[in-house]
C-alpha cells in the first residue's frame, strides 16, 4: 500500500463525506493504492455512523472509535499503530486542509528521501488576533526551542516515512511535535511545504485560547525529554550536589564559627545562615534523589499505551 491517510475527528459529521470524496477523487486521478482511518475521538454527533456508512460502500475505509475524548496526540498514535501504507499523511477533518496536497508530500517522503514532511499554512484564513499572531509567537518559541527550523508546528497537514510513525509515540498534547519526536528519534531529514488553507465550512473549532499555553507547556517538556529524558541524573544530580555543597559550606563556616571564631556569640540556630544551609542540604538531597529515580525509571521504562476502543471497522 503506497497511502495511508489518518483523519483524527471530534463532531466532524457535516464534513466526513465530502472529504472523503474529495480524498477518493485524488487517489484514483494518481493511482495510488491508499487507506483512510478515520478516528472518532469520542464524538457525539453522529460521527461514527457517518464512517460506518462510508466504511460499507469504500473498502479502503477504516475507522477507530473512542469511547471517549482522549485528545488529538492519542488519536493519531492510535491511526499510526494502524497504518499501513509505505507514507503516512495526517490532515484534519475538518476541510481545512486540502487533499490535493497529497500527491506533493508523497513524492517528498518517496522520491526526494525526506523523513518528515510538514504543511505550512503560508496565508490562513483564520481570525489574526485569536490565532495568528498566538501561531507566530507559538511557532518562534518552538524552532528556537527544538531546533526544527519550521514555519507552522501546528499544521494537520504532514506527510511521514512509515518507520518514523512506527518508532515514534505520541502522547499527552505531543501532536504539536511530532517533527521534533521525530528529530529526537534519529529521522533528521525534515522538510516544509507551502500548502494551501481553507477557511471552514462546517461547524467551529475545537480547540481555545488554552491551546497555546498548553503548547508552550509541552514545549519546555519536549525541551526537557529530549536534552535530559535519557539522562536525567544530568541535571537533577548537577543541581543536587551543587545544592548541597552550597548548604554543606555555610554548615562548614557555622561550626568553625561557632567552635573557634566566635564560641560566646549568638547560638547557630539564631542565625539566619544556619536555615540557609539546611534548606539548601535538603533541597540538594530532593534533587539528587529525583535525578536517581529518574534513572531507574528510564531503565525500567516499557511501552503501555492502553485505550478504551470500542469498535473498529475493517482493522
Amino acid at each position: 500500500m503506497q497511502i495511508s491517510i489518518v483523519i483524527p475527528l471530534l463532531n466532524e459529521q457535516e464534513s466526513l463525506k465530502e472529504l472523503h470524496d474529495w480524498i477518493v477523487q485524488v487517489m484514483q486521478s494518481n493511482h495510488f493504492s491508499y487507506e483512510i482511518i478515520f478516528i472518532d475521538d469520542g464524538s457525539s454527533d453522529g460521527s461514527w455512523e457517518t464512517i460506518s456508512e462510508l466504511s460499507q460502500s469504500n473498502e479502503n475505509v477504516k475507522g477507530i472509535q473512542f469511547l471517549k475524548n482522549y485528545g488529538k496526540s492519542q488519536a493519531l498514535h492510535a491511526g499510526f499503530k494502524a497504518a499501513e501504507g509505505e507514507v503516512v499523511i495526517t490532515m484534519d477533518a475538518d476541510l481545512q486542509d486540502n487533499p490535493e496536497e497529497i500527491p506533493g508530500l508523497y513524492a517528498m517522503i518517496t522520491q526526494d528521501g525526506h523523513h518528515v514532511v510538514s504543511g505550512w499554512k503560508k496565508k490562513r484564513y483564520d481570525s489574526v488576533i485569536t490565532k495568528n499572531i498566538p501561531s507566530k509567537l507559538f511557532n518562534w518559541a518552538a524552532r528556537k526551542t527544538s531546533g526544527v527550523k519550521l514555519h507552522d508546528f501546528n499544521c494537520g497537514l504532514k506527510a511521514f516515512n512509515h518507520k518514523v510513525v512506527k518508532t515514534i509515540e505520541v502522547s499527552g498534547e505531543m501532536h504539536r511535535y511530532i517533527p521534533v519526536l521525530a528529530k529526537n528519534a534519529g529521522f533528521s531529514d525534515i522538510a516544509e511545504k507551502v500548502v494551501q488553507h481553507q477557511a471552514r465550512k462546517y461547524g467551529s473549532t475545537k480547540f481555545g485560547a488554552e491551546r497555546f499555553i498548553n503548547g508552550f507547556l509541552d514545549l519546555i517538556t519536549i525541551w526537557f525529554v529530549s536534552k535530559f529524558g535519557r539522562r536525567p541524573m544530568h541535571l537533577f544530580g548537577a543541581w543536587g550536589v551543587l545544592m548541597f555543597f552550597v548548604g554543606f559550606g555555610f554548615a562548614l563556616y557555622l561550626g568553625v564559627d561557632k567552635l573557634f571564631l566566635n564560641p560566646m556569640g549568638r547560638l547557630i540556630t539564631q542565625r539566619p545562615q544556619f536555615y540557609i544551609a539546611l534548606t539548601a542540604m535538603i533541597i540538594g538531597t530532593q534533587l539528587f534523589l529525583a535525578g536517581f529515580l529518574g534513572e531507574i525509571m528510564v531503565r525500567s521504562r516499557k511501552n503501555d499505551t492502553r485505550y478504551n476502543i470500542s469498535d473498529k471497522i475493517n482493522l
